[in-house]
């Protein structure tokens, strides 16, 4: 992802400056740079959240706000939240993919197939598809592959997971080491494998009893640049994918994209004390409802190393919007909420991005978090 400016926001584009009278020259300067400021700041607003002043999206459809959640009894949050697994979150799905997986290497290509194999070891039978494509490259033409797993693909509408699986291509540094991507974005990748394990009895059930609502996960390939991040050289997934599945029919009457009632975007998880914003004014709702599950859980007792009742999702955005995967379907009208730790982790593309600098409890809690967000959003 492209890294986000500090506090006090991103530039914005101008536009033109009425003419002015005859005041003092002084006075003629100021109020110049005064209109420029107003002019840049209305620039500002309306290109907030799209990365760097692009037109704004079409707006989502009426369905894809309408949903409603589930609220769930105390029972039932204990019951969800106590099959998380953290031992195998780690073990079965975090450790296999702290390797070099830059897109087109053996150690991509490895991962991909462990979350292949993990989703079809699953009871709830999920479609798995390949997205396979080429692109041009500042390294020359790449081969790239998102993995698309859908629950029920006969569900009129998606709640869409979505992380990338690529890491960052760095050569190796004097010591030898190879860049891991264990916050970018080995451990939400796991949350997601985990996520769809610990719930799938409730996920199949839901998918036998016909349920209108379904989950889709997107498991991106070549978020990252391999150069200067850049329209060109970022987000080779995400712009193949959400081009295609604008064409692509889901039912009679609506695309791939047009079934997508909320894209929940993971990148940058798993260090100690994070926080995350959100910079949708269409998806507060939903992140208000993360930050109300996140209290309810501390206070059930069931998150770990939590001092507080919310720690992790914060309503203030003090931070710009960051440009990651979820851009190309937020330009096609998708409502996301972008789960991304702001400000980054201290390790971000750096060597020390590696298993031992995790924070295993904000792990397992995130996790939870997320589970209770999945049922009360999936009526499971």
């Amino acid at each position: 992802m492209r890294k986000a400016p500090g506090a006090g926001g991103r530039r914005g584009r101008g536009g033109g400056v009425p003419e002015l009278s005859a005041p003092p020259r002084r006075l003629q300067l100021r109020l110049l740079l005064l209109l420029l400021a107003l002019v840049a700041g209305a620039g500002l607003y309306l290109s907030w959240g799209l990365g760097g002043g692009e037109r704004q999206p079409r707006g989502p459809s009426g369905a894809q706000l309408s949903h409603k959640p589930r609220s769930l009894s105390s029972g039932q949050v204990k019951r969800l939240t106590a099959l998380v697994d953290l031992r195998r979150l780690w073990s079965s799905f975090l450790k296999p993919m702290l390797i070099e997986r830059y897109p087109g290497s053996p150690g991509n290509r490895k991962v991909r197939q462990l979350i292949v194999d993990s989703l079809g070891s699953l009871s709830a039978g999920w479609r798995v598809e390949l997205d396979s494509f080429e692109d041009r490259t500042p390294r020359g033409i790449v081969g790239f592959a998102n993995v698309v797993a859908t629950l029920n693909p006969a569900a009129r509408q998606l709640l869409v997971l979505a992380c990338h699986y690529d890491s960052k291509y760095f050569p190796r540094d004097r010591r030898g080491r190879t860049f891991l991507g264990a916050t970018d974005s080995a451990v939400p990748c796991a949350i997601l494998l985990e996520l769809v394990t610990a719930l799938d009895s409730e996920l199949l059930k839901a998918k036998e009893q016909g349920s209108e609502m379904t989950l889709q996960l997107l498991f991106l390939d070549g978020e990252e640049a391999f150069g200067e991040w850049s329209e060109t050289d970022s987000l080779y997934g995400a712009r193949h994918l959400a081009e295609h599945m604008v064409k692509v029919q889901h039912l009679p009457g609506s695309s791939q994209i047009q079934a997508m009632s909320l894209f929940v975007l993971l990148d940058l998880l798993g260090a100690h004390q994070l926080t995350i914003q959100n910079h949708f004014p269409l998806t507060a709702s939903w992140f208000d409802r993360l930050i109300g599950i996140e209290k309810r859980l501390h206070k059930l007792g069931l998150l770990h190393s939590h001092p507080q009742e919310q720690l992790y999702f914060q309503r203030e955005s003090v931070y710009g919007s960051v440009e990651d995967d979820h851009v190309p379907f937020l330009r096609k009208g998708v409502p996301v909420l972008h789960l991304i730790a702001t400000p980054f982790p201290w390790v971000w593309h750096t060597m020390e991005d590696t298993e031992e600098n995790l924070h295993p409890p904000t792990v397992e809690n995130l996790c939870k978090i997320l589970a209770a967000f999945l049922a009360e959003y999936l009526w499971l």
